[in-house]
């Protein structure tokens, strides 16, 4: 049973939603474009490999994209597999070319075909967040269960090279389709020790309560400010932002695009970059229009929640 899906990071959602709302000078543009283009790969990364982990489901309780604290601390697991006998941490990785685990000097470097970069080592990464799970079990009151981790290589292409110990990176380091059955062989080889069956469904409701959503303050963390997003909306066609009201639909100028829903990806936009809650006049001037009565009108249609004590909506609660 997989009790948490995976969806799109909250950090992607804000950077993929100020890219079109930012000045095409601005200063901002570079970074946010490269930490978009990361933060994808890595997202298409996970997504890949909950393929193969899910179809551990019928048989295992399955929780992605877990977020805790610990002892004043957060830790974020990509995949959480909790079977018969034992915890799995499954942590994706999406490289492309060549990497080469050196289990001497606890180092991944990765090889495209013209540049060798070196990241932090995926097995050091792992077995901290096997501690902190551990930790956090026993906070919760849940003792005596086995974590162990593995590393999942998304792209099926990538070569994985070792240099030092072959066997100790092959026990926990694998390409995403071979992850299912290294669970499988491992908690299989648990059970036949003799070791007491889990209550899978029970613990993974307790971390479920527990997880919250791993976010960034996108203004403090790129030093922008809430005025350097622009308002408007944006064409579902050409992206040009600024699409003008024609008889309760929305044009674009540009390539000439009709939409009655335009406004709704304007108005996830606010709730994302600018406030949880929006006013008729605020509303106004976001959407960029002067009618009172057309925005009364749109709120109203939007599937919103109005607020009278603060005269504000807002979105519903999940």
């Amino acid at each position: 049973m997989i009790l948490r899906h995976r969806s799109k990071p909250l950090p992607l959602q804000l950077i993929d939603a100020a890219i079109p709302r930012l000045p095409q000078h601005s200063k901002f543009l570079t970074e946010l474009k490269k930490d978009a283009k990361i933060r994808q790969q890595g997202y298409n990364g996970e997504i890949k490999v909950d393929y193969f982990i899910d179809s551990l489901a019928p048989k295992y309780t399955i929780l992605h994209d877990v977020y805790l604290r610990e002892n004043g601390r957060n830790f974020q697991i990509d995949s959480l597999v909790i079977a018969d006998h034992s915890i799995f941490i499954v942590d994706s990785k999406n490289y492309t070319g060549s990497i080469t685990f050196n289990t001497i000097l606890k180092q991944l470097t990765r090889n495209d075909g013209k540049v060798e970069s070196g990241y932090e080592y995926p097995i050091t990464q792992v077995e901290n967040q096997s501690f902190h799970m551990q930790n956090w079990l026993v906070q919760h009151k849940v003792t005596g269960i086995p974590i162990y981790g593995y590393v999942a290589i998304a792209d099926p292409s990538t070569i994985i090279k070792v240099e030092g110990n072959e066997q100790e990176i092959a026990e926990v380091v694998g390409h995403g389709a071979t992850i299912p059955k290294m669970i499988m062989d491992k908690d299989g080889a648990m059970g036949r020790t003799g070791k007491e069956k889990l209550q899978a469904y029970q613990i993974g409701k307790i971390i479920l309560r527990e997880c919250r959503e791993f976010n960034i303050n996108m203004f403090k963390h790129y030093g922008m400010r809430p005025t350097d997003i622009l308002p408007g909306v944006i064409c579902p066609e050409c992206k040009l932002l600024g699409m003008s009201r024609v008889h309760s639909s929305w044009e674009c100028k540009r390539c000439g695009c009709h939409s009655r829903t335009a406004h709704l990806n304007a108005l996830s936009d606010y709730f994302l970059l600018v406030n949880d809650l929006i006013s008729n006049s605020e509303c106004m001037r976001f959407l960029g229009l002067n009618s009172r009565h057309a925005v009364s009108r749109i709120l109203k249609n939007s599937n919103l929640i109005y607020y009278p004590h603060v005269r504000k909506w807002g979105k519903p609660e999940n």
